[in-house]
C-alpha cells in the first residue's frame, strides 16, 4: 500500500491543485512526474498498484480543489443556488439564473454516469506512464486543432463579448452568464459530456470541456468560464465518494499528509483559477497544445526508449 509522505503530499497537493485547472491534465502528470523522478516517489505514487490507496489520496485532494473553485466563484454558486431553488419553487426557468443553474445540472448528469461506471477500468489499465504520455500529446493536439479550427483572432472572440443595449450596467460575470445561457440544453450536456475523456490519463477535464464550448460558439472567456463551473460538482463529487477508505483503518497514517496537501491543492487551484480567468480573456489555448505535446512525446520516448 502507498503511504503519502509529507513533502509527496505537498508536492502532489500543488501539482494536482495546477494541473486540474490548466487544460494539462492532473491525474497524467500524477502518474508521469512521480514516474519521471523515480525512486521512493515512483515506488509510493503509483495509481495501478495492487492495493495502491494513491488514487484515492489524489482525488481526495480534488475535494480541496473543489473548495477553491467554489471560494472563487461564491458570488455566482449563490446566484446558481438560488436560480435552482426558485426554478423548482416557482416550477419555471426564466431568469439567466435558473437557466444557468439547469443548464450545470444537465452538463453534470453524464460524466457522473460515466464516472462511477468507468472510472477504475479507464484509471487502473491506463494508468500507466506509456499509454498516459500518449494520451498527454493527444490532449495538445486536440487542443491545437480547437484553436486551428476555430481561426479567426482576437477580434472573433471579443466580438462573442460585446455588450448589447440595455446590459451596460451588468458585471463581467453577468454578462458571461447571458451569453453562456444561450446554449440549449443539448449543447450543454454535450459540453459537459467531453469530461468524460479525462477518465483517460493524460486527457484535461479543463482542456476538453473549454474546447468543446468553443465548438459550440461560445468565446476562450464564457468556454473557461463555464468548464469551471461546471469542474466544481464533478470533481467535488468524485472527491467525496473516494474518501471513505481514506477515513477508515485504511487511512492511518494517510490522513496528516493529506491534509497538508489538500492545503497545498487549494492554495494552487486558487491561484491557478484566477489567473486562467484573466489568461482566457484575450489568449488562446496554443501554449498549453504546445506543452502537452512535446511533454507527451518527450516522456513517450523516455519510458519506451530510456
Amino acid at each position: 500500500m502507498s503511504v503519502l509522505t509529507y513533502p509527496e503530499a505537498i508536492g502532489v497537493g500543488l501539482l494536482q491543485g495546477v494541473t486540474e485547472l490548466f487544460p494539462v491534465s492532473s491525474l497524467g502528470h500524477s502518474i508521469l512526474v512521480p514516474a519521471l523522478l523515480g525512486g521512493q516517489w515512483k515506488r509510493d505514487l503509483n495509481v495501478s498498484a495492487d492495493g495502491s490507496l494513491y488514487l484515492n489520496e489524489l482525488v481526495g485532494l480534488h475535494l480541496a480543489t473543489a473548495l477553491a473553485l467554489v471560494a472563487y466563484f461564491w458570488r455566482d454558486w449563490i446566484r446558481v443556488i438560488r436560480g435552482l431553488i426558485s426554478s423548482i419553487a416557482q416550477r419555471r426557468i426564466a431568469t439567466v439564473d435558473q437557466r444557468l443553474a439547469w443548464l450545470l445540472v444537465m452538463a453534470t448528469i453524464p460524466v457522473g454516469i460515466a464516472g462511477v461506471a468507468l472510472d477504475k477500468v479507464f484509471r487502473t489499465m491506463l494508468g500507466q506512464p506509456v499509454p498516459t504520455s500518449v494520451f498527454l500529446a493527444l490532449n495538445g493536439v486536440v487542443l491545437f486543432l480547437t484553436e486551428q479550427l476555430r481561426r479567426g483572432g482576437t477580434g472573433r472572440r471579443r466580438a462573442g463579448a460585446s455588450v448589447a443595449p440595455g446590459e451596460e450596467d451588468l458585471s463581467a460575470d453577468e454578462l458571461s452568464d447571458r451569453r453562456i445561457t444561450r446554449l440549449s440544453i443539448p449543447h450543454a450536456m454535450l459540453i459537459g459530456s467531453a469530461q468524460i475523456l479525462a477518465l483517460l490519463p493524460g486527457i484535461s477535464r479543463s482542456g476538453s470541456t473549454i474546447s468543446a464550448g468553443i465548438f459550440r460558439g461560445l468565446n476562450h472567456e464564457d468556454s473557461a468560464r463555464f468548464a469551471f463551473l461546471l469542474a466544481t460538482p464533478v470533481i467535488g463529487g468524485a472527491a467525496l465518494l473516494k474518501l471513505p477508505p481514506l477515513l477508515g483503518p485504511a487511512g492511518n497514517g494517510l490522513r496528516g499528509p493529506l491534509l497538508v496537501g489538500s492545503v497545498a491543492a487549494f492554495i494552487a487551484a486558487y491561484l491557478a483559477t484566477r489567473y486562467l480567468v484573466r489568461y482566457f480573456e484575450n489568449r488562446t489555448l496554443i501554449p498549453f497544445a504546445v506543452y502537452c505535446t512535446l511533454a507527451g512525446l518527450g516522456s513517450l520516448v523516455y519510458f519506451t526508449i530510456g
